[in-house]
């Protein structure tokens, strides 16, 4: 989606904003692979339409931006009740490191 100088009004903040609410969003997800993965569609998605410049193609991706967002909290509160062992690269929030030997440390 565009935030360049070609779209009326506030799109651009509108933009940034659910781009913002969908990272935000995504990150609430109690599993590390969710979570991941919904960030990186999240991101994939704004980069895939970055050059786009009519206005009426970036209101639709607002309004379906908006429909996914509301999905992600919903899912993202479901996952809360269900809880998960955390992966060994999750480990105290912090990524994994690999020792020569194949042994992990964080």
């Amino acid at each position: 989606m565009s935030v360049g100088s070609a779209l009326k009004g506030d799109a651009a903040p509108q933009v940034r904003s659910l781009y913002r609410q969908l990272l935000r969003n995504g990150g609430a997800f109690t599993s590390y692979n969710f979570r991941e993965y919904a960030r990186r569609r999240t991101r994939d998605a704004f980069r895939e339409h970055a050059n786009e410049r009519d206005p009426a193609r970036v209101q639709e991706f607002l309004a379906k931006g908006k429909k996914e967002l509301e999905v992600l909290k919903r899912q993202a509160t479901i996952s809360r009740f269900y809880s998960f062992d955390k992966l060994v690269v999750e480990k105290n929030g912090k990524q994994a490191k690999l020792k020569p030997h194949g042994t992990t440390t964080v």
